[in-house]
């Protein structure tokens, strides 16, 4: 199994394609939609790079896989499902949950469906799901948001953003359905059950200091020195510490724009009678 890395600087992701190089099965993991919120613009530049690696290696893409519903940059996966039409997008089968938090924030009406249709496949907890000669291990980490999914293939754990470099620590929980005490229990008690020696590749970097970029980790480090979640780490520290920590938290920048088409598992709101297409944006009160 091979991994081709690609990131992000704009908003420090990581998108992975993952292959078979004997028989060039594979699967991209997190793609990228790169947008400007100033202008309300997006190009397709990221996602372009990834389906021309694939492309220029001959890979047979078998899904797009999404961690979760990004609140920090829109996901690529429709640009390169247009590339690889067969590809399906799939993501955690509690997507509805996250859906059904932003329709009423957004107020949309009843025509937007929350039971994760708008996605090819929704991926139940411990299935193992084939992708060619490739297979991989479903395994639901919420906390983050409550449709967090990490996958496992063979020695390998693509956690999303439930678990970063152990510099940076783990994912805030104060989107809609997030629980400081669920992630405790996604990372300590599942991911860290994982052998030691399983290889962990995170969804961000965020290069704490101005150090280089790192995005591979280990479980046995990550246990050891992960600044915010150790193995010995209480549970009643933890969400102390990150119930604290997440209320010093501004929004992510991209929140409002992110999750509207995230949710949608990329497609944009059907345009409208100008040709446009336009995306929501709630004004609040905060006198």
């Amino acid at each position: 199994m091979k991994i081709e890395t690609f990131f992000d600087k704009n908003t420090w992701t990581l998108t992975y394609v993952v292959w078979d190089e004997s028989s060039r099965d594979s699967v991209i993991i997190d793609p990228v939609l790169d947008y400007d919120q100033a202008s309300s613009s997006y190009w397709t530049e990221s996602a372009e790079k990834v389906s021309q690696f694939v492309k220029g290696h001959e890979l047979n893409v078998h899904y797009i896989l999404e961690t979760h519903a990004h609140a920090d940059h829109l996901t690529g996966a429709q640009i390169i499902k247009e590339h690889f039409p067969q590809a399906k997008v799939a993501i955690g089968d509690k997507i509805g949950l996250v859906q059904e938090a932003f329709k009423g924030l957004f107020n949309f009406g009843d025509e937007f469906q929350t039971d994760g249709r708008q996605f090819d496949r929704l991926l139940k907890d411990q299935e193992t799901v084939e992708a060619g000669t490739l297979s991989f291990k479903v395994i639901h980490t919420p906390g983050h948001t409550p449709a967090c999914s990490s996958y496992l293939f063979e020695d390998t754990l693509f956690t999303g953003d439930a678990l970063f470099m152990p510099d940076f620590g783990v994912a805030r929980c104060d989107f809609p359905g997030g629980s400081a005490e669920t992630l405790y229990e996604s990372v300590h008690d599942k991911i860290y059950a994982l052998p030691e020696k399983t290889r962990v590749f995170t969804g961000h970097d965020y290069q704490p200091g101005g150090r280089e970029l790192r995005y591979e980790t280990s479980i046995a480090e990550s246990k050891k020195h992960n600044i915010h979640l150790k193995e010995e780490t209480t549970k009643q520290d933890f969400v102390k510490m990150r119930t604290e920590r997440d209320k010093t938290l501004s929004a992510p920048k991209l929140l409002l724009p992110s999750i509207q088409i995230n949710a949608l598992a990329g497609k944009m709101p059907e345009p409208e009678s100008n040709g446009m297409s336009y995306l929501k944006l709630p004004l609040r009160n905060k006198g």
